[in-house]
């Protein structure tokens, strides 16, 4: 039986909760981890001085695949985002969240399964931002008027949405790769072309070039803005969408709702040798060491990671346990109850007894 050496990262706030409730059920499925703890985010911060210690990347780099748990990122001020470190860092240029329906999560849908990839390396989160008052600031701004005739107001500070037709050809080509390989049908890629002409144009351009290769997929294209509406109208409409790195942020939260939350929603953040497993919900510092948070959508990242590691049959195994936890309703979170008032909920490691049961009960049980 193979072993697996993982960088296990448990982030801060809720994040050390549900990556212990992940490690457990993991190692419950039979398979060997080899684990390499390593830290980011606040608790690195506290612990090392910086958010991001070289030994993270080290640990990364030489194991591959890390399973990570949410991480704080200060609002307005502080240190920059560790996610969108660790992507620029190591080129992890693709984020893939499926949102699909559990029967049993609360959701006024029947039919949602929708795979949002999103580029995660450039547009708005380049990092590239000039701060108001700054002389450099000055100087971008006297450079916008003399080249296009526009005043910028001088007390603006300004980001740049980078969108580049190399980064933009690979994750157009990994969506559709993507599709391909687990028998999608459409891609549709998502853009504000109308009105970025030179920069979602681009995506779109190379989007709709990319798309030629492929004429076993059905591709389109719809404005991010009239995606919204739809998604919210009718869902079922789509399958796999490829946005840049902002609208693919924000439209995988939207779809996480429509699927029943944050809680249920896995992430994986892929580049050409290495993994990166994590949920899409935040660290929620204020519900730190209560044991309350649903730990499913970290514990369904550990399945899109088995996957990976070529543990098929597993990471099927698991995803049908946590399902069966899901639809049976008895040992889940606030979060998947509708009607929270009267029910009876359960905390973060109970959430994690119950699939670890459920694995031992499929694990007893032999055909006739």
């Amino acid at each position: 039986m193979n072993a697996y050496n993982i960088t296990l990262i448990p982030g801060d706030g809720i994040g050390p909760e549900v990556t212990e409730a992940t490690r457990r059920v993991l190692e419950a499925t039979g398979v060997t981890f080899h684990w390499e703890l390593a830290y980011a985010g606040a608790a690195a911060q506290d612990r090392f001085g910086t958010p991001t210690p070289d030994d993270l990347f080290e640990s990364i780099r030489k194991n591959k695949v890390a399973l990570k748990g949410p991480v704080t990122t200060p609002i307005g001020s502080g240190f920059r985002s560790v996610n969108v470190a660790l992507r620029k860092e190591l080129d992890l240029y693709a984020c893939l969240r499926p949102c699909k329906i559990y029967p049993g999560a609360p959701t006024r849908f029947k039919d949602v399964n929708i795979v949002v990839v999103r580029e995660n390396t450039e547009d708005l989160y380049s990092g590239i931002e000039f701060e108001k008052g700054k002389p450099e600031t000055k100087r971008l701004l006297e450079l916008v008027s003399e080249t296009t005739g526009e005043v910028v107001r001088a007390d603006s500070g300004v980001s740049l949405k980078v969108i580049s037709e190399t980064c933009s050809r690979r994750i157009v080509r990994f969506a559709l790769n993507y599709a391909r390989a687990h028998q999608r049908k459409k891609v549709t890629a998502v853009h504000k072309a109308n009105i970025m002409k030179f920069s979602d144009g681009l995506f779109l351009a190379t989007a709709r070039e990319v798309a030629k290769d492929y004429p076993d997929i059905e591709f389109e294209d719809v404005i991010v803005d009239a995606l919204c509406m739809q998604l919210v109208r009718n869902p079922s409409r789509f399958d796999v969408l490829v946005l840049p790195n902002l609208y693919g942020d924000i439209i995988s939260d939207l779809c996480a709702g429509l699927v029943g939350g944050l809680g249920v929603a896995p992430g994986a953040n892929l580049g050409n040798d290495i993994a990166v497993f994590e949920p899409i919900h935040g660290s929620a510092p204020k519900y730190a060491g209560q044991n309350k948070v649903n730990p499913i959508a970290m514990m369904l990242s550990g399945v899109m990671m088995l996957r990976h590691l070529g543990e098929t049959k597993t990471a099927d195994r698991l995803e049908r346990a946590i399902a069966e936890v899901i639809a049976e309703g008895k040992n889940v979170t606030y979060d998947l109850k509708l009607n929270v008032a009267n029910a009876q909920v359960v905390g973060t490691s109970q959430v994690a007894d119950a699939v670890i049961k459920k694995l031992e009960e499929s694990s007893n049980t032999k055909p006739n």
